[in-house]
C-alpha cells in the first residue's frame, strides 16, 4: 500500500465519511450522562495583546477550550475550538475578546456552556533600584472566560507576583543575638509567589495588577542588580518584613479598594528557606463566589524554587 498524495476529497466525498463524533447516542460508551467540560488543553499559538499604553504585543499562548456536552451526544468536534481561535489571530486579544471567541465556538459546537482559558507570560519593564539598569521582568498571566447557557459571561484575571519575603521573626532573633552576645546573625528570607484571581467587568490591565501587588508588598524580585541595588534590596527586605498571614492581608487591603474589582482570591506561597516545606495562605473578597479550598494542584502550579 502507498499513501496517496494527490488525494483531495470533494465535499460530496467528506459528507460520506463516517463521524462517530456525531453519531447516533447509541455509540455512547459508559453512562449516558451529561458532561460538564470536555475540549483541548494546552495547544499554542501566537496571540496579539493589547498594553496599557494603547500599544500591542504577541505572545506565546497556550489554550485550553472546553464546552459542555449533553447526555445524548456521543462527542464534539475538538477542531473547532482550535479553529475558533485561529479566526481572530490577527485581532488583538482583551477580555472582551474572549467574549466574542466562546459565543462562536458555543454556536459551532451547539454547546450551552463554554470555557476558555489563555495563559501566557507578559514582559513588562522594570527598573533597577538605585542604578541606571532596567529588564524585562515577566509575570504569568491566565485570562479566563466562562459563558453559560444563559449568556453571562464571567471574566477572571490570574496573575502571578513573585516577590522576597523576610521573615520578622528571624529578623528580631538575629537582632537580639548581635545586640546582646555581639553575634551576625542573617535573617532568612525566600522567593515568595502571589496569585491573584480576580473578577472583572471593566478593563484591567495586566501593569494595573501588577501595580497592586508592588504596592502592597513592595520587594519584588528584580532583574538587573548591582551592588547599589542589592544594598537597596536588603535595605527594603529590612523595611518591609512580612509573614505570609502579612502578604495575603496586605494585597487584600489594595483589591477591595478597587472599584473595577468584583470579586477576587489571593493565594500566597513563601518557599522557606528555614524550612523544608512552604507557608502558605488564602483570603477572599467579602462574599466571593471563589473557593478557599485549593486544590494541590494549584498549590503545585506556583512558582517553586526547587
Amino acid at each position: 500500500m502507498e499513501y496517496d498524495a494527490e488525494y483531495r476529497p470533494t465535499a460530496a466525498d467528506i459528507e460520506q465519511f463516517p463521524d462517530l463524533q456525531n453519531g447516533p447516542s447509541s455509540l455512547i460508551q459508559g453512562a449516558a450522562v451529561e458532561i460538564q467540560q470536555v475540549g483541548i488543553h494546552n495547544f499554542r499559538l501566537p496571540l496579539k495583546y493589547k498594553t496599557r499604553d494603547n500599544g500591542s504585543i504577541v505572545l506565546e499562548t497556550k489554550v485550553t477550550g472546553t464546552v459542555s456536552l449533553e447526555a445524548h451526544k456521543k462527542g464534539i468536534n475538538m477542531s473547532r475550538i482550535m479553529r475558533s481561535f485561529y479566526d481572530f489571530k490577527d485581532d488583538a486579544f482583551t477580555m472582551d475578546k474572549l467574549e466574542t471567541v466562546l459565543n462562536t465556538y458555543q454556536e459551532r459546537l451547539d454547546a450551552f456552556d463554554s470555557k476558555v482559558a489563555l495563559k501566557f507570560s507578559y514582559p513588562i519593564m522594570k527598573p533597577s533600584l538605585r542604578s541606571a539598569n532596567e529588564g524585562y521582568q515577566y509575570y504569568n498571566v491566565t485570562l479566563e472566560g466562562d459563558l453559560d447557557k444563559t449568556g453571562t459571561l464571567k471574566k477572571i484575571i490570574h496573575f502571578d507576583f513573585v516577590y522576597s519575603s523576610a521573615c520578622p521573626c528571624s529578623y528580631e532573633l538575629s537582632e537580639h543575638a548581635r545586640n546582646h552576645r555581639g553575634k551576625s546573625a542573617v535573617p532568612h528570607s525566600q522567593r515568595s509567589v502571589a496569585r491573584i484571581s480576580v473578577e472583572v467587568d471593566d478593563i484591567v490591565w495586566i501593569e494595573d495588577l501588577q501595580e497592586i501587588c508592588e504596592a502592597a508588598l513592595k520587594t519584588e524580585t528584580q532583574v538587573i542588580v548591582k551592588r547599589e541595588d542589592e544594598m537597596a534590596f536588603a535595605e527594603m527586605n529590612g523595611a518591609y518584613l512580612k509573614f505570609v498571614e502579612d502578604a495575603a492581608r496586605l494585597l487584600y487591603e489594595q483589591l477591595s479598594e478597587d472599584d473595577r474589582i468584583k470579586d477576587f482570591r489571593v493565594i500566597c506561597s513563601h518557599q522557606e528557606s528555614l524550612h523544608s516545606h512552604d507557608a502558605v495562605s488564602v483570603i477572599l473578597a467579602p462574599d466571593s463566589q471563589f473557593s478557599g479550598e485549593v486544590p494541590h494542584e494549584l498549590w503545585s502550579s506556583l512558582i517553586h524554587v526547587s
